[in-house]
């Protein structure tokens, strides 16, 4: 989807205000090592698609903080934000930092077999 440099501006700021939110107004401890990636705002600001990474180990755990925070989260989004509607959150799961580790992993592993099989030829 094409963005103009207003939904770019506009899905920056919703990422920065639920990033400080995060950080500064929500205890839950299963969202201290959370890292927002990104926010798809709606053009008309009723939907906001949060991405979010987290450890493999706690993803159920990080899902159901979300669904019991988001209220928190929405109500100081709308408190920070010039908005005339507060957003509805979603959150979603961005899978994108897994697959380049397990890209980075495979060509590691690629490499070392390839660099065992050269070896091989120069010796013989």
């Amino acid at each position: 989807m094409k963005q103009g440099s207003s939904n770019r501006k506009v899905n920056e700021q919703a990422r920065e205000v639920i990033a400080s939110t995060l950080l500064f107004d929500v205890s839950d401890p299963r969202l201290s090592l959370v890292t927002i990636t990104g926010c798809e705002v709606s053009y008309d600001r009723s939907v906001c698609n949060v991405y979010y990474t987290a450890d493999k180990d706690s993803y159920d755990e990080v899902a159901d903080a979300f669904k019991a925070a988001s209220g928190r989260i929405r109500s100081c989004m709308a408190s920070k934000l010039s908005w005339r509607v507060a957003p509805e959150l979603r959150f979603i799961l961005d899978q994108s930092v897994d697959e380049a580790q397990r890209i980075e992993e495979a060509l590691a592993r690629e490499a070392t077999r390839s660099g065992a099989d050269d070896g091989e030829d120069l010796d013989d």
